[in-house]
């Protein structure tokens, strides 16, 4: 499989001021796989060590603080050679937390290393005050389409993607394709599993396997990991998120987790699935302005999951809808494609997306590009309306040079409204460049 997240990698093993990594993703995003991967480009390739697996490694952070004596002692227990030009993978590392607190001392005293951490949940050890500037982050999430392309043999599909230079309609040659790999998308989701599965057998019933598996490993940690007195709470607010996006507000409600439910009572638990990296958070802003987080209403936000495959078989929505034309896009409201346009945003440019809405309309997602605020509206289907953006725009006229929608309506563009077929939402900030030049 291949993976964009290896160049960032590359920049990361390039750079002048490269400090201690820290990979994190939610469970089974790939971040194992891909540190190995990695670490096959280096001279003396990689060693790798799991502290979950093998948790006697922690004694050698616990007795001191020396690196380089860390690294002699993890030698010589594993039968591996560390050198200077070894990737250094320490997995599953929020298990060892005198290993995660290490990473500064390798960054101050042995900084010619290179060191990799990945693990699941870790994003939860974060929060509670690691060192700021001690490390370089970066986060993984589930793979893009573009990437579920390469991995189901389209690489001439991905690279025509990766070649449209001007907004004029997507020949059927490609479009008719592209749409279809699209449902498939909407089935697998992102996670490599139920990916190498979809692509290796076309079985998806396999792949509602594979899926159901990741779920239920979701709904494991939830009782190992989170304080006791959330669990219950947790299971909950998971649990509604089909319900949540069904709405046709879909403005995240504690109602909806359970009748009578408060936000003061279920926040930590909503905290918690965040911090997992296994929903993610949209706040609503009150107007268009730069910086979009200085008009965040804390109070109004939706929630996504993590992974629009996770999300259909949480849903229970059978893989049978796959033949049904576009009953797969527009089911239970669209809120499979808005999920899995949340999903490429997030990854596609720097600031989170936001959404705005006012008494009886909502554009779905608010972008910050560069100094533009541009509203962008996930429609399912070709049968669209504009209603909420067009409401949008004559509010705020001077704050929008420029508007998107995303539907199975063909590229194109009128000056003012950006048409752009979902299975192009990869290639947006690239769009939106050839259309504000």
């Amino acid at each position: 499989m291949e993976r964009s997240i290896l160049r960032d990698l590359e920049k990361w093993k390039n750079s002048k001021r490269r400090k201690p990594l820290v990979l994190r993703g939610a469970r089974q995003v790939g971040k194992t796989w891909i540190l190995e991967e990695f670490g096959k480009s280096f001279p003396d390739g990689y060693v790798r060590f799991n502290f979950d697996r093998d948790p006697e490694y922690a004694q050698f952070f616990r007795s001191t603080k020396d690196v380089r004596r860390i690294l002699q002692n993890l030698a010589m227990a594993s039968g591996q050679r560390i050198t200077k030009d070894t990737l250094i993978i320490f997995d599953e590392i929020q298990a060892c937390e005198e290993a995660l607190n290490s990473l500064k001392y390798f960054h101050e005293d042995a900084p010619e290393y290179y060191v990799a951490a990945a693990g699941s949940l870790l994003g939860l050890q974060l929060t509670g005050g690691f060192p700021v500037g001690q490390v370089d982050f970066l986060k993984m999430g589930p793979m893009t389409f573009t990437e579920f392309l390469l991995a189901d043999h389209a690489e001439n599909l991905a690279e025509y993607l990766a070649s449209v230079d001007t907004l004029a309609p997507i020949p059927d040659a490609f479009f008719t394709p592209l749409a279809e790999k699209l449902k498939c998308y909407f089935i697998t989701g992102g996670m490599p599993g139920s990916v190498s599965v979809w692509t290796e057998d076309k079985d998806p019933g396999e792949v509602d396997r594979v899926l159901s598996d990741i779920v239920t490993s979701y709904e494991s940690d939830f009782g190992k990991h989170a304080p006791t007195q959330d669990v219950p709470k947790i299971r909950y607010i998971w649990q509604s998120l089909p319900s949540q996006l069904a709405k046709e507000n879909k403005r995240f409600l504690y109602s909806v987790v359970k009748p009578g439910a408060r936000a003061r009572e279920y926040e930590n638990a909503l905290n918690w699935l965040r911090d997992a990296d296994i929903v993610s958070r949209v706040n609503r802003i009150s107007k268009p302005g730069l910086p979009l987080s200085a008009y965040d209403d804390l109070s109004a936000f939706k929630i996504y999951a993590v992974d629009v495959g996770l999300l259909r078989r949480l849903a229970h929505l059978p893989t049978t809808a796959f033949a049904e034309n576009d009953r797969l896009f527009t089911e239970f409201r669209g809120a499979l494609t808005e999920n899995f346009v949340h999903q490429a945003l997030i990854r596609g440019f720097e600031v989170p997306p936001r959404c705005w809405a006012d008494a009886s309309h909502e554009v779905d997602f608010i972008l910050q590009r560069e100094g533009t605020i541009i509203p962008v509206e996930a429609k399912a289907g070709k049968n669209v309306r504009a209603a909420s953006i067009k409401r949008y725009e004559r509010e705020y006229p001077a704050e929008t040079p420029i508007m998107v929608r995303l539907s199975m309506r063909d590229l194109s563009f009128d000056g003012k409204m950006l048409n752009v077929p979902l299975f192009m939402v990869d290639q947006l900030d690239r769009l939106l460049g050839l259309a504000m030049r």
